[in-house]
């Protein structure tokens, strides 16, 4: 149905918990894309200091906590840039709400 029970650290359990509400910790182990799918070196686009507009750049690095650092094409930097904020130019990265599978596992 969507929804997943949780054993957190602390002994408490949760069940039913809807995928969007969940954020996975674990590297995902395999190189390649992070959980939110943009890779070091990625064309994407970012909502420069959160406003409107979109302006082009490249990821520089991942900071593994749901943000990045951007390099923007006009030169300007800015680090720990939220996922929801870039999109994907390379076709194939980006946050996708219409994903067939979560990508969480049992364990």
């Amino acid at each position: 149905d969507g929804t997943y029970d949780v054993d957190y650290d602390d002994g408490e359990k949760e069940r039913g918990v809807q995928a969007e509400l969940i954020k996975s910790l674990d590297g995902g182990g395999g190189g390649g894309a992070s959980a939110s799918g943009f890779r070091e070196g990625e064309k994407v686009e970012a909502r420069y200091r959160g406003k409107a507009r979109y302006y082009p750049g490249r990821i520089r690095s991942d900071n593994r906590d749901g943000t990045y650092d951007v390099d923007y094409d006009d030169g300007e930097k800015e680090r720990g840039v939220q996922a929801e904020l870039i999109k994907s130019l390379d076709g194939g990265g980006g946050v996708s709400s219409s994903s067939s599978s979560s990508g969480f596992r049992e364990g």
